[in-house]
This record gives structure tokens, C-alpha cells and sequence, in this order.
């Protein structure tokens, strides 16, 4: 896989000022401010799937390069074969984010290459942030080096929104779209959809397209259908 070039457009909808902060406000800022060039701390986040992990991340490469900084997104769950290589074409950057490390936990090649562009990027004076599911000691990486490093980097766990703020959140990106959902629409997904943002957010990009191709408004049945569809 090749890295992404240092110009690529970061997600419009993966911004700092559209991620729902709730309990997260320490993260938002420390990042926000690494992202501005205002701190050189190296930070590890870690929470549960759905708890603004990529959202962050992706918010705090745009902010970066907005300020005119270099940044890169290295998203080691996506990486296939020969990923340690992969790996290893990274750095060079301003501002490094490194995604999903557990997904390389057990690979002891891809360890290492991690292990040596933390490293490399210390040298080079890059700023890295890290996220995961949990703390570094927990995610079964084999590499005791690459663990320690991870370890002395800032930690901050992310907490995960509840139900009542989820709702809140697709309602504000629904609303940004033009697209009006009620009470019952929103009992209806949360009942029989998957209620993690991610899930949750593709799903209002499908019921976008959908309702202007139709010209309908949202209403359950039509979730029915949609759902149903596939």
C-alpha cells in the first residue's frame, strides 16, 4: 500500500468542530492544539469502536494542514501484505496519526517497523499520535520496546457517548443535510441498526442520496424499504 500523499483531502465531515465532544474535551484540545503546532506532545488515545478514534484523528490532519503543516494518516487496519514495508514508507511528516495499532498486534515484523518509524520520527522531530481499542500493555503487542514507547507517550482514554447522545449527533448531521428526522425515525434506527457513529453515519449518507433520488422525506417505512434493499 502506498502512503497517502501529503495533499490528500481529509473528509469534510471529519472536522474538530463536528465531532460531539461530550467527556472528551481534554482529548479535543491536546490535539487540537498538537495539530496547530502550539506542543510537541506524542499522544495515545484509546477507546471503544465508536468513540470518535478515526474522527479525531482525521479532524486533527485537516486542522494541521490548514495551519501549513504536513500530515499523514497511516491506518494499519487497511494495510495488507508486506504492511511492515508499508509501514516503514511513512514519515518525513510535520505531524504523523497512526490508527488502529492492536490490528498489528502478533505481527512481529510489522512491530518492528513501527517500533523503528517511532524511532525515526523522534529523530526527525515529527509530532505522532496513536490511537487503539486500549492501553499499550493490553492490545497483545510482542515487541516489550514498542510497548514501552507507546507507554511514555500522553495517554488519554476516550469515552464512548451514550445512546442520548448519539441520537443528538445524527440528528445536528442529519439537520446539516437538509434532512429532518423525528422522534419515532430515531427509535426505529437505534432499535434495529447498529448504533456506533461510524455504522450510524454511513447509513445517513445511504438515506441522503436515497431521499433526494425519491424526493421523500424520512419516514420509518422508508427505512424499512432501505434497510431491506441492502
Amino acid at each position: 500500500m502506498q502512503q497517502l500523499p501529503l495533499g490528500w483531502r481529509w473528509p469534510a465531515q471529519q472536522r474538530f468542530e463536528t465531532f460531539f465532544t461530550g467527556g472528551n474535551a481534554a482529548a479535543v484540545d491536546l490535539l487540537q492544539r498538537i495539530a496547530a503546532g502550539a506542543e510537541q506532545a506524542w499522544v495515545y488515545l484509546h477507546g471503544a469502536e465508536g468513540s470518535g478514534r478515526t474522527h479525531l484523528l482525521m479532524a486533527a490532519c485537516q486542522a494541521a494542514s490548514g495551519a501549513g503543516l504536513t500530515a499523514q494518516y497511516l491506518p494499519l487496519a487497511a494495510l495488507g501484505a508486506d504492511r511492515d514495508e508499508a509501514i516503514r514508507g511513512f514519515g518525513g511528516s510535520d505531524l504523523l496519526v497512526v490508527d488502529d495499532v492492536d490490528a498489528i498486534a502478533g505481527d512481529r515484523a510489522a512491530e518492528h517497523a513501527l517500533f523503528d518509524l517511532y524511532n525515526r520520527c523522534r529523530a526527525e522531530g515529527s509530532t505522532l499520535a496513536f490511537v487503539a481499542t486500549a492501553p499499550p500493555a493490553q492490545i497483545g503487542l510482542g515487541l516489550p520496546d514498542l510497548v514501552s514507547r507507546l507507554s511514555s507517550c500522553t495517554q488519554v482514554a476516550l469515552r464512548s457517548l451514550d445512546d442520548a447522545q448519539r441520537r443528538e449527533v445524527l440528528r445536528s448531521r442529519a439537520e446539516a443535510r437538509g434532512i429532518a428526522l423525528d422522534e419515532t425515525v430515531l427509535d426505529f434506527l437505534f432499535t434495529h441498526y447498529a448504533r456506533d457513529l461510524g455504522s450510524l453515519g454511513n447509513l445517513l449518507d445511504r438515506v441522503d442520496r436515497a431521499s433526494l433520488a425519491e424526493q421523500r422525506r424520512v419516514t420509518v417505512p422508508f427505512l424499512r424499504r432501505l434497510l431491506k434493499a441492502g
